[in-house]
């Protein structure tokens, strides 16, 4: 009888693993890659997108959804970008900032000797050369500031004009690496500025403020030299960033600091910094997002393997 029943499970079990699909390569094609953008300006849905692979044109298809905060079906949306705020334009409208590729050194063969038009070398002399499977060719992303009214852009000036660095930064930097102060009147953005072997043995990226009206730039990080990343104002003007310690040191303990600018009697600007999660060893930062009334932060970290949510009050 034990036989018997023994056998049945068997078969039984059997008949239910090929009636359900395997797991491959394909069908994980299939499956959507979920992001999510904002909300919109009425702050009412949450703007997201999906993302399906297609193998045959090597490429993805995207498309945009808006769904209730309170819940609901999602709808398709073609107009996303009127939907939501354009963080990109200052506070009073006059201007807005964007990225692009500059090119700053000569490291193709038939551009620095003008003899071998016929040369696709690479010359490189130190590091950095290539960055996992992309060679560095002498362009550099840069931060634009340009007029802007009527919904339409003017000639754009690059703020690092002339200068071999990143911001975004490769390869990881976005968006989130150049923001504007609410005031409108100041970007403040990430880079290394390092070049060479140098930039490819840091971790020392700064923020970098720089002045829309007089064309100036400040470091605002100088005193760190690990990691300061991902700047974000609240509305009240309060700067918050990730910060790791240790230069070189990659993966180091990142926290999230606050920085409050003091004026001092000569009318120079700095900042005293606040370590919001320095108390807490266990606790590495990955992301964060001011509250709507500054008074908050709220942030994601690790925890025995499980991603939590955490606030933290802002101290100024």
């Amino acid at each position: 009888m034990k036989k018997i029943c023994l056998l049945l499970a068997v078969l039984v079990y059997s008949f239910a693993a090929s009636s359900q699909n395997l797991m491959t390569p394909e069908k994980l094609w299939q499956l959507g890659r979920v992001s999510a953008l904002g909300l919109t300006k009425d702050k009412q849905f949450l703007l997201y997108s999906v993302a399906i692979p297609s193998i045959a044109e090597n490429k993805s298809k995207r498309k945009i959804y808006k769904i209730a905060v309170t819940g609901g079906d999602a709808m398709e949306v073609s107009n996303a970008d009127s939907l939501m705020e354009n963080e990109k334009i200052s506070s009073d409208g006059k201007y807005i900032i964007s990225s692009d590729e500059v090119q700053v050194k000569n490291v193709k063969a038939n551009d620095i000797y003008k003899d071998l038009p016929k040369s696709n070398a690479y010359v490189f002399t130190s590091l950095n050369y290539r960055h996992w499977d992309t060679w560095e060719d002498g362009k550099f992303a840069h931060v634009f500031v340009a007029p802007y009214s009527n919904g339409k852009a003017g000639e754009a000036k690059d703020i690092m004009a002339g200068e071999p660095y990143d911001a975004p930064q490769k390869p990881f930097g976005g968006d989130e690496d150049f923001v504007w102060n609410p005031d409108g009147k100041h970007v403040v953005y990430v880079a290394k500025k390092k070049f060479g072997t140098a930039y490819a043995i840091s971790t020392n990226t700064e923020l970098y403020e720089y002045d829309v009206e007089n064309g100036t730039t400040k470091n605002l990080t100088e005193k760190n030299k690990g990691y300061d990343v991902n700047p974000q104002f609240n509305k009240q003007g309060n700067l918050a960033w990730l910060q790791m310690k240790r230069e070189g040191y990659e993966a180091d303990k990142q926290d999230i600091i606050v920085g409050v600018k003091i004026i001092a009697p000569n009318g120079e600007s700095s900042l005293k910094t606040y370590n919001l999660t320095t108390t807490r060893d266990d606790i590495h930062v990955e992301s964060f997002k001011w509250s709507e009334d500054g008074k908050s932060i709220f942030f994601i970290a690790p925890i025995n393997g499980t991603l939590q949510l955490f606030s933290v009050n802002n101290p100024t």
